[in-house]
This record gives C-alpha cells, sequence and structure tokens, in this order.
C-alpha cells in the first residue's frame, strides 16, 4: 500500500498545484480580453480534452503530469483573424501581459493562504517546546538551559510549538550576536548560534545547538510489532522487556533504539524479560537507508505512557481573523525565507545539496499523505509557495523571466529585441537544465546513498 501512496499523493498534489497556477494565468487573461485557446494540466499528448466556454477553449489533461501550460493566441504562433488581433497576447500592453504572467504565482500564494487559514481555523495540533537535557559543551548547555524548560519566545519571536523553535533558528542562524531566549518559569538565557550553520553536517538547527525535544522516560518494553517484522519472526511479544543487548545492559528504550540502528545487518543477542523469567533471543537487523546512512531496523515499537505524551501536546487555535492573518504571516515568512535560502545557495553561505527535486519531493507528499490529512495540506501549501517564488525569479524561460522582459519594455519604450530573447532562453534553459541536474543528484544521493 505504501509504494502505491507515494505517487499517488505525489500526482495528486502536483496536479492541484500546476491546476491553480495555471488557472491564475487563465484568469488573468479573461480578465483582460485574451482569448485563452488551451488549458493543458501536463505536457505531450492530451488523454483528455474538452472544450468549454464562449470561446470553446480546448480543456485538457495530458500524459506527462509534470507541469501545465495556458496557449493563448498570439500572432508570433500563429495567423490571427483580423477581427481578434486585439484579442492576441502581443498586441496587450506591458501591464496587461505582466498582469496575465504574474497571476500564476500569485496564485499559487493565494493557495498555500487559504490553506493554512483552512488548518488554522481547524486546529493545528503540535509539540509543546519543553526541552530535553541538553548534551555536554553544546550552545544550549552553556546557555544553562536544562530538562523540562519550556521555551516562550526566541530573539522575540513567540514560541508557541517545537516546530517554531525550528522555524526561529532557521530565521536567525547563523548570528554573530547571541539569541535571547525567554522560558515559562520567568527565566532568560542567551544561546550562541554563531557556530550554527544550514545544511551541514547530518543533524538539523535545534541539535546543533544542543536543543533536543523533552524525552519521557521510556522503559524498553515492546508495545508494538509491525505485521512480518524480523522482530515478530524472531518471537518478540508485546510486553517483552529488553533488559540487555549482547550483555550491554538497556535501561531505556532509546537505548535499545541505538543498540538496533548502529548494527544493521549485524546479529544480536537480546535478553528478554517475560512473565518475570529471563531468556536470550537472536535477531538480525534489517540494513535501511536512511539519507546518506545505512540503519538497523526491526520493526518494533514502544510502550507509551498515554498520559505523558497527551502532556506534551497542544492544540493551536486561532479565530476567523486570527487564523487569516496567521495563515498570511506563513505564507509571507516561507516566502521570504525560500528567497533567503535561494541568496545563500548563490552566495556559498549554504550547500547545494539541500536542494531538492521531484523524487524528493515525492517521497515527502507520501509521507505527509500517510501521516493525515493535515499533514498532506500543509504540504501543499508549503509546496506552493515554494513554487509560486520560483517561477518568480527573473530567469527566462519562468514567468519570472517574462516579468522582466516586460518591465523593461515599460522602462525603454520598447519591446526586447529578439536576439536579447533568444540568448536569454538559452541562458534559462542552461540555468535550469543546471539546476535539475543538481536536484536529481541530491535527490539520488539523499534517497539511495551517495
Amino acid at each position: 500500500m505504501h509504494i502505491l501512496t507515494t505517487p499517488l499523493a505525489f500526482v495528486c498534489a502536483l496536479g492541484i498545484l500546476v491546476t491553480i497556477h495555471e488557472f491564475g494565468h487563465y484568469l488573468a487573461a479573461r480578465w483582460v480580453g485574451v482569448k485563452v485557446l488551451r488549458f493543458s494540466v501536463g505536457f505531450g499528448k492530451p488523454l483528455i480534452t474538452c472544450y468549454w466556454g464562449s470561446d470553446a477553449t480546448a480543456w485538457s489533461i495530458a500524459v506527462i503530469p509534470l507541469g501545465g501550460f495556458v496557449k493563448m493566441l498570439d500572432e508570433r504562433e500563429g495567423p490571427v483573424a483580423a477581427s481578434e488581433t486585439s484579442r492576441a497576447f502581443n498586441r496587450q500592453t506591458p501591464a496587461a501581459r505582466i498582469a496575465i504572467v504574474a497571476a500564476g504565482p500569485i496564485a499559487n500564494l493565494f493557495l498555500a493562504v487559504l490553506l493554512y487559514w483552512a488548518l488554522f481555523l481547524h486546529g493545528v495540533p503540535a509539540i509543546k517546546p519543553i526541552l530535553a537535557e541538553p548534551p555536554a559543551a553544546t550552545a544550549a548547555a552553556y546557555a544553562g538551559l536544562h530538562r523540562g524548560d519550556e521555551i516562550r519566545s526566541i530573539a522575540e519571536e513567540p514560541v508557541r510549538s517545537w516546530a517554531d523553535v525550528n522555524w526561529a533558528l532557521l530565521r536567525h542562524t547563523p548570528s554573530s550576536l547571541p539569541l535571547q531566549i525567554k522560558l515559562a518559569d520567568g527565566r532568560s538565557a542567551r544561546l550562541d548560534t554563531e557556530n550554527i550553520r544550514i545544511g551541514e553536517g547530518k543533524t538539523d538547527l535545534a541539535e546543533q545547538a544542543g536543543l533536543r525535544l523533552f524525552d519521557p522516560p521510556m522503559p524498553p518494553r515492546i508495545g508494538q510489532l509491525l505485521p512480518n517484522s524480523i522482530a515478530l519472526h524472531a518471537g518478540l511479544q508485546v510486553g517483552d522487556t529488553i533488559t540487555a543487548i549482547d550483555g550491554v545492559p538497556i535501561r531505556q528504550w532509546p537505548d535499545f533504539v541505538q543498540a538496533v540502528r548502529s548494527h544493521p545487518g549485524r546479529r544480536l543477542m537480546l535478553t528478554v524479560q517475560r512473565d518475570g523469567r529471563l531468556f536470550n533471543l537472536g535477531l538480525v537487523p534489517a540494513a535501511i537507508r536512511d539519507q546518506q546512512l545505512t540503519i538497523g531496523k526491526i520493526g518494533a515499537g514502544p510502550e507509551f505512557d498515554e498520559h505523558t505524551f497527551r502532556g506534551m501536546l497542544t492544540e493551536l487555535h486561532y479565530s476567523f481573523v486570527g487564523a487569516f492573518d496567521e495563515a498570511v504571516v506563513k505564507t509571507w515568512e516561507t516566502a521570504a525565507l525560500n528567497l533567503s535560502m535561494m541568496g545563500r545557495m548563490l552566495t556559498g553561505d549554504l550547500s547545494w545539496h539541500n536542494l531538492s527535486g521531484p523524487l524528493t519531493i515525492a517521497d515527502y507528499a507520501g509521507q505527509s499523505a500517510r501521516s493525515g490529512w493535515m499533514t498532506f495540506i500543509g504540504f501543499i501549501a508549503t509546496v506552493s509557495i515554494s513554487l509560486g517564488v520560483l517561477n518568480l525569479l527573473p530567469i527566462p524561460l519562468l514567468d519570472g523571466g517574462h516579468l522582466m522582459y516586460y518591465i523593461v519594455e515599460i522602462i525603454r519604450g520598447a519591446p526586447v529585441s529578439e536576439r536579447i530573447m533568444m540568448l536569454g532562453q538559452r541562458f534559462g534553459l542552461a540555468a535550469l537544465l543546471t539546476l535539475m541536474l543538481f536536484a536529481f543528484y541530491n535527490d539520488i544521493t539523499r534517497l539511495f546513498g551517495s
């Protein structure tokens, strides 16, 4: 079932994003009076086509679902009847063409606002920003933070969930000045982030700073077993307690997880306590690729103390107007963060290994769909923002490249020459192909290992 979830979720998400993007172009074209000949979701041979509207526009779903287009009446692409020249795209004013081209990315940003609005109105489940004990010699340890501290703000920004912690660190690191952290008990701390780097190493920003999510005590007791899992076939049962592995005592569930993860494909001897008696049981963890690491897995989960874990959860609620305001802010900040990340890649402050391609996006689509409809909607909103921002970049062949041409036309009072546009298309094609190569390379190394 998981094999089908990923491609179906990817096609569904991409279909929504492409349709909204192209519909923005379509509505703007109709608004300024341009005739639309075809509206296509996907490229290549149409699978389904119907004709609808006063202009008998062809609405199509094509065989290659990686994009779409809106074909408008244009004298540069074929003969146009004299009675319809006023409805040709090339005859419109630069301002009208700007409105048509910009409408696609704007539609993606507007979709993100609507999706976030719906999520915030419904109520967003979140994990409270309560800290585990920071590892020694980390920035969090030096700042005097301890297990059980609950963060209220970072750099004067309110923090209501653990996601807000990572979000605040993304915006403010690295920084030459320590970040002020305010805690629920009224104390303050100053967190040094000067040595924290985005995209470096195998840890996220919070982990680099020594900020770890509170880990309620979990005994090494089996609470769930996956069907056909290694643990099940080896003879483990729900309720079993793992007391040792290869003679090394196991005191908490994370100790058990670490022992299994660090021994992929290697036989382990477990000491198991069941119904008051001890016995040994051998198994070999499966070797699973996780980003650039190979880890061991056996398909077993812990026994949860529901009361403790419920205390770690919260739900963020907003009023009708407050949810909309929060959605606009979320969309704006995410778009700004995307631009900032792109700028850092160009300047070398951020590794190009952070660039993701369609394989990674498809993987995330599948993961979010399996996590529930709210997570999937949040995923679509995030990718919609990325798509809108990417298309606004001043790169020929993208919407932003066309906008650049029309703005130059307004400034100089004449259209950009055909030669300049031809050179721009070559540059744009080379730039996009380079980005695609980087993205596919990162996808392959991320999903299958370098």
